[in-house]
């Protein structure tokens, strides 16, 4: 079934290369626009069921995400964004599943959860152990992981797709690994959510999180957290707790707390409502498409993309496989390359990406076409010829003003 990849009134996304970043789908505006202004008439209704209605939108948004990776709903929680989801995950684990052992994570994680395990290492007694990535290498490979992952491995974070090389990790392979060395094992998802198959039914893992922007097309605010039902057995109490973390939030007998029995206990006080109203439009626009077609049109345009990246003799830091990268392109501009001027240059011409120092990220997805990478290199051509990648500073500038 083909994707239809724009809608009147949406403006011209045909060069939009940012669904590693924020992701549109055909009729977003429109779509997020009605459901803000539903919410906005319930709440602002004289009667009182806003908040039946605003906790019943929320918990669509999460049914959606159960959905998405074969969980149930009793299975996930929300939360404002990634870091904030592993970090209640992490706050839920008893002290001695982490004192005096170690915690894996890959040099090219998302910063932000590394930044988290940095400052939780020492005042919760673990050692975080960085898998390097390899010199002259723009990835740390799986095998390197592993190698890493020896038997004092209490929790190992796997990031499935890297959002700066869109490296896609053998989920598979590490979660038998995990097993094999009984180690707990978190995934972050973020990068691979809506464009990558994932269940928890057939890759068992004992977190994941992510959130709905990017492949999804929600809106930021929306972070996600999965807790497999064998780990919930083993006991988890979460420090950080409120009135939404029981079973009954509105048990106000402040001697008798009890945790919810599912993942409701990873939540904590009045929780947050409107980003996954604004979430929900394009995560129903995705789950409704095809099984497979977003994922077909996307690697078509990755396909042109490694092409052009080839012609212009940029350094591809992606994966050439398909089956070892995301939905992503990430490529090295020339070295005197201002990335800025590049990306500003490229704006101007109705194609959107995005840079990481000299490395240029590109995410072709449902509203982008064909054209629109044509355009994205035919700029590119312009400013930098494929023969001349050593040109001086200044005359690179000068191509940008023309």
């Amino acid at each position: 079934m083909m994707i239809h990849t724009s809608t009147p009134g949406d403006g011209d996304f045909s060069g939009w290369l940012m669904y590693h970043s924020v992701g549109v789908f055909p009729g977003q505006k429109k779509a997020i626009t009605d459901a803000l202004a539903s919410f906005t008439a319930s709440w602002c209704a004289p009667d009182d069921q806003r908040w039946d209605v605003a906790l019943n939108a929320r918990s669509a948004l999460l049914a959606n995400w159960a959905t998405l990776i074969g969980a149930t709903p009793a299975d996930v929680f929300g939360a404002q964004n990634v870091t904030e989801a592993f970090a209640r995950f992490i706050d839920g684990l008893d002290d001695k599943a982490l004192h005096g052992r170690t915690v894996l994570a890959a040099a090219d994680c998302f910063p932000s959860l590394h930044f988290l395990l940095a400052g939780l290492a020492e005042r919760r007694g673990f050692t975080l152990r960085t898998v390097p990535v390899r010199d002259g290498e723009a990835y740390v490979h799986d095998d390197d992981f592993i190698s890493a992952w020896t038997p004092d491995v209490a929790l190992a974070l796997v990031t499935w797709v890297s959002s700066l090389t869109s490296k896609r990790a053998n989920l598979e392979t590490l979660a038998a690994h995990a097993q094999k060395q009984a180690s707990l094992i978190a995934v972050d998802l973020t990068q691979g959510m809506g464009i990558l198959p994932f269940d928890v039914r057939t890759t068992a893992v004992d977190f994941a999180c992510g959130s709905t922007l990017k492949w999804l097309c929600g809106a930021p605010g929306t972070g996600l957290g999965y807790v497999s039902p064998a780990l919930m057995k083993r006991g988890m109490t979460p420090a950080t707790r409120g009135w939404f973390s029981q079973d009954n939030p509105f048990n106000w007998d402040i001697e008798a707390f009890s945790y919810a029995p599912d993942a409701r206990r990873f939540d904590t006080g009045t929780p947050s409502v409107l980003p996954f109203i604004a979430s929900k439009p394009g995560f129903d626009w995705m789950l409704a498409q095809p099984a497979g077609s977003v994922r077909v049109h996307n690697l078509n345009l990755c396909h042109q993309i490694i092409e052009m990246v080839d012609r212009l003799g940029y350094r591809l830091l992606s994966p050439r496989d398909d089956q070892a990268r995301g939905g992503s392109i990430m490529a090295e501009l020339p070295r005197h390359a201002d990335a800025g001027q590049v990306i500003g240059m490229l704006a101007s011409r109705r194609v959107s990406v995005d840079a990481r120092g000299r490395t240029l990220r590109m995410s072709p997805g449902v509203s982008t076409t064909s054209g629109g990478i044509e355009r994205l290199e035919r700029c590119l051509s312009q400013l930098f010829p494929a023969t001349r990648h050593d040109r001086p500073h200044h005359e690179n500038r000068a191509l940008l003003a023309r």
